[in-house]
């Protein structure tokens, strides 16, 4: 097993965050400036919110920068480290203008790249689990090179992540970039936007407001769902490991269950009177989809922490701010989420609500 020296005794970095003011790019602002990092947050707002980095426009080691990683970017001084979360990564948004998307992917990997090569800096590509697309592998190890249709509706995303893992490798061939790749797997949590069509989002959001539980096909197809705490935890370690250590890296959380299984969990946290509504399966939707985490145990001595419950309990009371009404569940009381879970953000959320 690899030792890895503690993210928490590093020194700082001035960081780059392409795509911060999403879901998990917000989160990695928060991490690294809590660990000291000077960020820089890079984002053209299409899929982003301002809101989730409203608290920290004030601190002065933060930056926020709206822009288009399509087009070039120049920066005075130094760079030492480079996030790219630069892409819609829900099927209704990045459906929308796949064309754009698929622009967004290799043009805008494209431009981070040749940023890092300027600036000697370590680069990190968030990468996907839709990289194995619908797969005939099961669960997913690295080594798979997947089951993607080229020419579908997913493909402007899932052949565009492909494509910018090329990239990132050829330019560590070709100039020795420091790369890091890691392929995310289904990722919940606090910040996840509203109407971006996911499971989890979904099914909270239309469990707060009573309204049907939209299960696509007959919900036995599986998930396994990561709480972005230990995402963020993981792909901080990935970053800081090794040069050596390039990935691709699977992360993601092991613990697999069906679509069905996860709307009935959800409605046991909201108490919610919904019922669940069945509707066609989506083109090349994945059966089934379970990360391989060796890699990331074995190189990073990462595996995720939060169980689901205590997630979606923090992501309840994330969209219940959002959404305006909650009915906790009659359970013994219990600390708050935001307690339990250390970096869950509620309290960004409270200050979102009344700012």
């Amino acid at each position: 097993m690899t030792i890895q020296m503690p993210i928490h005794t590093r020194r700082a970095h001035r960081t780059l965050i392409a795509g911060g003011a999403g879901f998990i790019g917000s989160h990695i602002c928060d991490s690294l400036l809590q660990r000291g990092d000077t960020v820089i947050c890079l984002d053209n707002l299409h899929t982003g919110a301002t809101r989730n980095i409203r608290p920290l426009l004030n601190h002065p080691h933060f930056r926020f920068i709206e822009h288009d990683v399509r087009e070039p970017l120049q920066l005075d001084g130094s760079i030492d480290r480079i996030y790219n979360f630069a892409c819609p990564a829900s099927p209704p948004h990045y459906q929308q203008d796949p064309v754009g998307t698929m622009k967004t992917c290799v043009l805008g990997t494209l431009n981070l790249l040749e940023l890092a090569r300027q600036k000697s800096a370590r680069i990190l590509q968030a990468s996907t689990s839709e990289v194995y697309g619908d797969p005939e592998v099961h669960p997913q190890p690295e080594s798979y090179t997947g089951h993607v249709n080229t020419i579908g509706p997913r493909a402007c995303y899932d052949e565009g992540k492909r494509a910018a893992e090329t990239l990132m490798f050829d330019y560590r061939r070709m100039y020795e970039l420091e790369i890091k790749v890691a392929r995310i797997f289904n990722t919940y949590g606090p910040r996840m936007h509203e109407n971006d069509g996911r499971v989890v989002s979904n099914f909270i959001v239309q469990a707060l407001r009573g309204a049907p539980i939209t299960v696509y096909g007959s919900g036995s197809q599986t998930r396994s769902f990561c709480f972005v705490d230990d995402l963020v935890r993981g792909l901080e370690m990935l970053m800081e490991s090794p040069a050596s250590v390039t990935g691709p890296v699977n992360l993601g959380n092991p613990h697999e269950m069906s679509i069905e299984a996860i709307a009935r969990e959800v409605l046991n946290c909201t108490n919610s009177a919904s019922t669940l509504e069945f509707k066609p399966l989506p083109v090349d939707d994945p059966k089934r989809r379970k990360p391989l985490i060796a890699t990331a145990e074995k190189l990073l001595g990462w595996r995720p922490r939060i169980p689901l419950r205590k997630g979606l309990e923090a992501t309840v009371a994330y969209f219940a701010l959002e959404v305006g009404q909650y009915r906790p569940a009659a359970t013994k009381k219990q600390p708050s989420p935001s307690r339990r879970l250390g970096r869950t953000r509620l309290t960004l959320a409270d200050s979102q609500r009344t700012s």
